[in-house]
């Protein structure tokens, strides 16, 4: 019997103020590295809950998703662990809240970086995976999707 294969699906919130981008460097198996504020999609909530939820998590600050900026498949062979892991990532612009200058970073989280797209470009190798420079291209082409488009059937969610 073949053991049916499912993606890790994943949010992103990619966030925008004065032509520079908010990036956590966070702690990863492959060391220190920098990614969008993302994380999974956890049991009875919808995309945009899981990604308003993880970017406080990780920055402290309060998130609106108000678009989709794009639905991206990525696959990541670990060389460490050996595991081969597939990523279904939705991405998502929005309006940032204040910050919470009382609420700890996630664990793992070192800080919140606020980083030009040149800097974010010269910094591909530091980066969790290539859609972290691939969702804010995307974000800068102007590529926004009506969060209509995500259908999620609340009812039937636990």
């Amino acid at each position: 019997m073949s053991t049916r294969w499912k993606p890790n699906v994943t949010v992103a919130a990619i966030i925008e103020r004065e032509g520079r981008f908010m990036l956590v460097e966070e702690h990863t198996s492959e060391g220190l590295r920098l990614n969008n504020p993302a994380g999974h999609l956890d049991c009875g909530e919808t995309p945009e809950q899981a990604c308003a939820r993880e970017a406080l998590e990780e920055t402290a600050h309060g998130f609106t998703p108000t678009a989709l900026v794009g639905v991206y498949l990525s696959r990541v062979p670990r060389a460490a662990t050996g595991e081969d892991i597939t990523y279904l990532r939705f991405a998502f612009s929005g309006e940032l809240g204040p910050l919470d200058t009382q609420r700890p970073l996630d664990e793992g989280i070192v800080r919140t970086l606020w980083m030009t797209p040149e800097e974010v470009r010269a910094s591909a190798a530091r980066h969790r995976s290539p859609l972290v420079l691939r969702c804010i291209e995307d974000h800068l082409a102007g590529q926004r999707f009506p969060l209509s488009l995500i259908h999620a059937d609340v009812e039937s969610m636990p």
